[in-house]
């Protein structure tokens, strides 16, 4: 069965329906990836045209769907320790928490395929302990890549930047048909919490934490979904704790009640 070519009308429609399923603003030009990635869905439901996926999609003939479009229309591209800084800083944080025997709680809330979770608690466990008084929970609207980071199984290229002695102690080394690859060790992924969550909708119940990351999602968002979202999890923040964003992006315009402490780090008064 060959695929149609997708029309410059319905990538507009997809560009209005990612919008309104999960804020994210897909930037024009963008039509060979939606194609690309929707074509097989295509081809399973025996459709014609991008137009007859947009319309099973809106009719809720298919609830689950919906979430499977989601999750192939939202790109998950991370590694571990990416922005070093970060996690310098978070060591300094844990290990002020660690001295005063004061709990941490960590939230990663676009959290994709868990490497950054992961990261922030190989740090947490390193300075207070495996069994310390801490929690990481990771959050994402994509379904397919929290399953990935349940796993904890991932390319051996993406641990380039983790210090060698975390890839040692947190790590386990695939072996035959798994070489190349790498497993978190069972009692650390246990002690990380991952949540299906979408940032542009009211949150649940999720307590308050210490430190937040929103790194490199807020690019997907329109101004006003950002200043939204960021609103959203700064109520989730303690006075005092830290807000981590992406180096390549800025709070200008979006947030003034934070204090810039660096660049891409704010502290919540």
């Amino acid at each position: 069965m060959t695929v149609a070519m997708i029309t410059e009308r319905e990538f507009l429609q997809f560009q209005r329906f990612i919008f309104d399923a999960a804020g994210i603003t897909m930037s024009d030009g963008k039509q060979a990836l939606v194609s690309g990635r929707l074509a097989k869905r295509l081809a399973h439901y025996q459709l014609d045209s991008y137009s007859d996926y947009l319309r099973l999609l809106e009719s809720r003939a298919q609830p689950a769907e919906l979430q499977v479009a989601v999750d192939l229309l939202t790109t998950n591209e991370t590694y571990f320790f990416r922005e070093p800084k970060h996690f310098a800083l978070l060591r300094d944080v844990a290990q002020e928490a660690h001295d005063k025997s004061r709990a941490l709680r960590v939230w990663s809330a676009a959290s994709s395929s868990g490497e950054e979770p992961y990261s922030i608690a190989m740090v947490l466990a390193d300075v207070m302990g495996v069994d310390g008084a801490w929690e990481v929970l990771g959050t994402d609207i994509s379904t397919r890549v929290l399953q990935r980071a349940r796993s904890g199984h991932y390319p051996m290229e993406r641990a380039s930047q983790m210090p060698q002695h975390y890839l040692k102690r947190f790590c386990l080394k695939g072996q035959g048909t798994e070489e190349g690859t790498m497993l978190i060790e069972r009692p650390l992924r246990q002690r990380v919490q991952f949540q299906h969550l979408n940032l542009n909708a009211p949150l649940p119940r999720l307590g308050t934490f210490d430190v937040i990351f929103l790194r490199n999602v807020m690019i997907y968002f329109s101004l006003e979904t950002k200043r939204q979202v960021v609103a959203r999890l700064l109520a989730q923040l303690r006075p005092g704790g830290y807000f981590l964003i992406g180096h390549s992006e800025t709070l200008n315009d979006i947030n003034d009640t934070l204090t810039a402490v660096a660049p891409s780090i704010y502290r919540k008064p």
